[in-house]
């Protein structure tokens, strides 16, 4: 018997998901029958099926005009999906206190603004909803270079179980600690093909993600089927990253 993910009628808000991860959960989503509304600081052409909104996250006050604007044109708000983050690489000894504020304003603030302002709505809805937050392995192991994102990520897992006590029933929070995942700007970032493949050899399933694979991960917390998890916070890493000793050791990792 087919299990399916069934979100048809239900209205969707993902934070930058015009491009890359968010992306691919804006389609995921829209596969599964919701209808999304997208948000970033700059315009995009909408997907078929998807409205487009300008927001900084950042700010909460433009943050609950965003939700406002959702429900005055889809007349509810189901799901919303914490995707805009990221930070740029800078050791933490030389970084600028400025620096450090807006990574942690983007990745740990912002989200928190949105699920407030998505929460408002929730609660006075007959369902509920669901909000899912999209953190990192980041948050669970040293983040050199990225140091308060990690620490941002690592409040978000928090943040997360915090919220789905607090606004339960209605409300039920999630998270979803993703790894390394190909966008088009991985090639670039990495170094080019070369520089993929040597990174993919260490993750245990042997490749990075594609964004439609945490797409699914998301319509699956957003849909009935997963209406008893809460404060849940879903590892989808590929298997991780195999301790370092393995390979001092020389023992063989995982084989494709």
């Amino acid at each position: 018997m087919a299990i399916p993910i069934d979100l048809s009628g239900r209205v969707a808000l993902v934070t930058g998901g015009t491009k890359g991860i968010g992306l691919g959960i804006t389609r995921a989503l829209l596969e599964a029958g919701a209808t999304v509304a997208t948000c970033a600081r700059s315009d995009a052409e909408p997907l078929s099926g998807t409205t487009h909104h300008l927001c900084d996250v950042r700010d909460p006050e433009a943050v609950s005009a965003l939700v406002e604007e959702v429900v005055a044109a889809h007349g509810r708000l189901d799901i919303a999906v914490n995707n805009a983050g990221g930070a740029p690489y800078a050791p933490a000894a030389d970084a600028s206190p400025r620096l450090h504020e807006k990574v942690v304003g983007l990745n740990l603030m912002a989200p928190l603004n949105v699920a407030q302002a998505a929460n408002r709505v929730m609660q006075r809805q007959q369902h509920g909803g669901s909000i899912v937050n999209i953190s990192s392995v980041s948050a669970l192991r040293p983040s050199p270079g990225t140091a308060a994102y990690g620490a941002a990520k690592a409040g978000v897992d928090s943040l997360t179980r915090s919220l789905a006590v607090e606004w339960a029933p209605r409300v039920r929070v999630n998270a979803i600690d993703v790894g390394l995942c190909r966008t088009e700007l991985t090639d670039d970032h990495y170094g080019g093909d070369a520089g993929v493949a040597a990174i993919e050899r260490t993750i245990p399933l042997r490749r990075m993600a594609e964004p439609a694979e945490v797409g699914r991960v998301v319509a699956f917390l957003a849909c009935d089927l997963a209406s008893y998890v809460s404060g849940a916070t879903v590892a989808c890493h590929g298997g991780g990253e195999p301790p370092v000793f393995l390979y001092a050791q020389q023992i063989p990792a995982p084989t494709p």
